[in-house]
């Protein structure tokens, strides 16, 4: 959806391949939020990582800004998920899963590829869009995680030992260039904003370096640093997602943007709680 709202009306190519992905993966998520009813953890539930107080506002005012149709049905759903017990998975839920998880994958492998076609004709110069090319590499680099993650759990595999340091490491990276984005997407009146996501942006940069520089037995510590961080630039984004929903902050932010960064936020702190455990 951000890739098609951000490509000029004259490259209607761009944005029709753009609202079929948009349509297929909108697809893919109210079937696995039927799927999902009763099988969820309570915590993931409860994390704010698949919605929030903003999303179904959010959603609203991005659809009327764009003109791009959001199915708010399908948050409004989540809203209702139960938690329940994975374990209580029958033969026929399994197969279920399984072929909306290789549907997945063949639909990531295109927009992958989409993606990445994208990037190569912005920074040759022979396309413009509304995204700075490091967004793209961004969302490139999430897709690709989220391939991992499905491929794995078709695998029934276990990620190696190493996979929370480099998990941290990943979202740090993440974490970060969000910062970069805000700093960039807010209004140059709105300077207090803008020193602030610049603030956090140095925090993780520094969080990264050290990082480097550290072996897994000493994670620990910078771990707790990391979560500490993390909880604070939540709530600067769940002010901000509350400024931009209200009308209140001067930026060329949607607010479907502002929510979904405030929900990987609360994805990653969850991700993180469970790791200190």
């Amino acid at each position: 959806m951000f890739l098609q709202a951000g490509f000029p009306a004259g490259e209607v190519g761009y944005r029709n391949k753009a609202d079929w992905y948009r349509r297929e993966f909108e697809k893919v998520l109210g079937q696995t939020v039927r799927l999902a009813d009763g099988m969820v953890g309570e915590k993931a539930l409860c994390s704010g990582e698949a919605v929030t107080e903003f999303t179904v506002m959010a959603e609203q005012q991005t659809g009327r800004l764009t003109k791009i149709p959001i199915d708010i049905r399908i948050t409004q759903a989540e809203e209702k998920l139960r938690a329940g017990c994975a374990q209580c998975v029958d033969e026929r839920m399994e197969r279920q899963i399984c072929q909306l998880n290789q549907h997945v994958l063949h639909l990531l492998n295109g927009l992958i590829r989409f993606k990445e076609q994208i990037l190569q004709e912005v920074t040759s110069c022979c396309l413009y869009t509304a995204n700075y090319p490091l967004l793209i590499e961004h969302i490139i680099r999430e897709a690709k995680l989220y391939q991992q993650i499905i491929a794995a759990l078709e695998e029934r595999t276990c990620m190696p030992s190493e996979t929370m340091v480099e998990t941290e490491r990943f979202w740090n990276q993440i974490m970060m260039e969000h910062a970069l984005f805000i700093r960039g997407l807010l209004d140059p009146a709105e300077c207090e904003l803008i020193e602030t996501a610049n603030a956090f942006a140095g925090d993780y940069s520094r969080l990264l370096e050290e990082a480097r520089k550290q072996e897994f037995r000493t994670m620990n510590g910078l771990t707790r640093r990391t979560l500490e961080t993390t909880r604070r630039y939540r709530d600067f984004k769940e002010a901000g997602t509350k400024g931009i929903t209200g009308c209140d902050i001067r930026s060329i932010i949607l607010p479907l943007l502002a929510d979904h960064v405030l929900r990987e936020a609360n994805h990653y702190l969850r991700i993180l709680g469970n790791e200190g455990e």
